[in-house]
């Protein structure tokens, strides 16, 4: 069951603390990926693509003594890139997805309470969950918002309707998720819901992310 917005007032999440500013830290959505704040606090992506980057560093990057070493262990943990996306529809990439097999099977993972899939998660009280592979790294930024969207998040590409939410139609597969229970993690939300479908269409290579960076497994 969807949680109400009244629970979560009851339960203070709409009163979580700020994430620390001091520390050039960035939203909660940039857990997901890459991103470092400029002076004036303009916030920009550091994820290197080849033929678009004008530095090989990010020059107003914290100095390394200066970083958390929390935040760095957490860069040094390659994680799967999936999409996470709602009826409404709203979407959102997220790289803290864990699946626990069980009875039932479950699926956990962190997202930022603030975003538009959170609404929309708690809404419907479903959502589907797609890993993302090589070819989806421009939709990937799309959905973290670090890249253009013009006319919407879903305006380009081909989605194939569920009834969790759109997938991408050149995924290799998806899983449909009822919501459970959600509850402030750190900085976000940590999401627990059960498997209710699972659609493997192929093998796909996986889309990884790791210190900053999009990787892929060597052939």
């Amino acid at each position: 069951m969807a949680l109400r917005r009244a629970d979560r007032a009851a339960a203070g999440r709409l009163h979580r603390p700020r994430r620390p500013e001091s520390q050039g830290e960035p939203p909660a959505r940039a857990d997901v990926l890459g991103w470092a704040r400029g002076r004036g606090g303009t916030m920009f992506h550091v994820n290197h693509e080849p033929g678009a980057e004008i530095h090989h560093t990010d020059p107003f990057a914290v100095p390394t003594g200066q970083r958390s070493p929390v935040r760095r262990l957490r860069g040094r943990l390659a994680a799967p890139v999936t999409l996470w996306t709602a009826p409404g529809p709203a979407g959102l990439t997220v790289s803290s997805t864990l699946v626990a097999e069980g009875e039932p099977d479950r699926l956990l993972g962190l997202i930022d309470p603030e975003s538009d899939l959170w609404a929309a998660v708690e809404e419907s009280g479903r959502f589907a969950v797609t890993p993302l592979g090589p070819p989806h790294r421009q939709l990937a930024d799309r959905f973290a918002g670090l890249f253009p969207a013009p006319g919407g998040l879903f305006a380009t590409g081909a989605w194939n309707e569920t009834p969790y939410g759109p997938v991408p139609a050149d995924a290799g597969g998806w899983a449909g998720c009822r919501l459970d229970t959600a509850r402030e993690y750190g900085w976000g939300l940590l999401v627990e819901a059960t498997i209710e479908a699972v659609d493997l269409a192929e093998e796909a290579t996986p889309l990884l992310h790791y210190r900053g960076r999009y990787h892929e497994l060597p052939a």
